[in-house]
């Protein structure tokens, strides 16, 4: 088995994933004016990216351990060739739409970004358990994977940003999607990829759904459905909203910036996370608040400086939610195996699903610093929840692993 192939496949079909986000955030404007939308109608069409995510990733975590993570990865590739098809040869309507299901475009539209989604669910269905799998520092390892979810933001935002200096199209922009796309097809057509942990350890079925109803997994549950939202409901809009509060600038070049920082911050800091992973998540609480209310109270023509600094504090804060989420998942409930890292992975992206077209009626009716403090609500709730959580495990003597077969906790270095 090649462990390092296999991680590097993952970390291809993420960029994939994460370029898919950034170059939808940075068309949004000409999608919207081609085809006659308002935002909240854009993000209604947008949504089901999240809905099929969240399907499609419930679905693998109940098939990996029987058709294979292999299978599943490959068809997770053509899914994008799929998608992005059905996207640019959507046909633009000659006025403006009652209901997005009223013309065949937009309809198109719909059918096209919800079976990328379902590409994206399958490529998170796969590479979580995969490299809980491969690796015993799961935390560690799970944060440089989710490295190149920014690092993919920032390969897309760059390649907007060119693309957009030499007067491409946003369907040439969507496009580029299909080349990494294309690279990790050949790599997992080429490879064996090994049974789940959980398979190899010989944990029942039965065994794996029951861990599904332990108090500290549904308690992670619900705070997913706000990390998520926190994290990746704003980086949705982010282009378009910062484009309009500073528009001597590029708006993609924010979401560029807080990539960046989250990229070096998963690589780097991956270690931290993995050693003292609650006291990372309410860290991250607190600063993604501060952040995003920060960045809800910038007016339009804002300093690019002030601006910069407030999406610096967002950046930093957003870094380690997802992966540290999932991290925490694998290590306490390794019995749960693929279902459960699925099940927070779903959660993650059905929040998303729920919070874009609520982010684009508030940008609609109040503009987007309204919609940006309503989701820094959500980070007070966090900080409470991981607080307690922090004072419940340092009770105890400090954060462990659960190390599968033995059931043995192991110390990551949290006391």
């Amino acid at each position: 088995m090649h462990k390092q192939r296999l991680f590097i496949a993952s970390c291809v079909s993420l960029v994939t994933t994460a370029m898919v986000f950034a170059i939808r955030g940075d068309i949004e404007p000409a999608m919207s004016a081609a085809f006659q939308l308002t935002k909240e109608q854009m993000g209604t069409i947008w949504s089901p990216a999240f809905w099929a995510f969240t399907i499609a990733i419930f679905i693998s975590g109940a098939l990996v351990d029987m058709v294979g993570m292999r299978a599943l990865h490959i068809l997770s590739s053509l899914g994008y060739f799929l998608g992005i098809s059905l996207v640019l040869l959507a046909p633009h309507p000659t006025a403006p739409v009652h209901s997005i299901f009223s013309h065949g475009g937009t309809t198109m539209l719909y059918v096209g970004f919800l079976t990328m989604g379902l590409s994206q669910g399958l490529v998170e269905g796969v590479i979580n358990p995969l490299v809980a799998t491969i690796f015993d520092e799961k935390t560690k390892w799970l944060n440089r994977l989710h490295a190149w979810w920014p690092g993919g933001m920032v390969i897309g935002g760059l390649l907007a940003v060119l693309l957009t200096g030499i007067g491409a199209s946003w369907q040439v922009k969507l496009g580029t999607i299909l080349v990494p796309a294309a690279v990790y097809l050949v790599m997992a057509a080429t490879m064996p990829y090994p049974a789940t942990e959980r398979v190899q350890s010989n944990v029942s079925t039965a065994t794996m759904w029951g861990e599904a109803a332990r108090p500290l997994f549904l308690l992670l549950f619900v705070c997913m459905w706000m990390t998520a939202a926190a994290e990746l409901g704003p980086d949705q809009w982010f282009p378009s909203v910062m484009g309009a509060l500073v528009p001597q600038l590029q708006g993609v070049l924010f979401l560029v910036y807080t990539a960046g920082l989250m990229f070096v911050l998963r690589t780097v800091g991956s270690g931290m996370a993995h050693r003292q992973p609650i006291l990372a998540l309410l860290v991250c609480s607190v600063l993604t608040g501060i952040g995003l209310y920060w960045l809800g109270g910038l007016q339009p023509g804002t300093s690019a400086v002030v601006a910069f600094a407030a999406a610096t504090v967002f950046g930093i804060g957003k870094s380690f939610f997802w992966p540290t989420m999932i991290g925490v998942t694998a290590e306490q409930f390794p019995r749960g195996g693929a279902l459960l890292i699925s099940l927070m992975g779903g959660a993650g992206m059905m929040s998303v699903a729920v919070a874009l077209p609520i982010m684009g009626a508030r940008i609609d009716r109040f503009g987007p610093g309204a919609a940006l403090q309503m989701i820094a609500g959500l980070c007070v709730i966090l900080t409470v929840i991981f607080g307690g959580l922090y004072a419940y495990f340092k009770a105890r003597g400090g954060y462990r692993a659960i190390q599968l077969g033995t059931d043995r906790a192991v110390a990551t270095g949290e006391m």
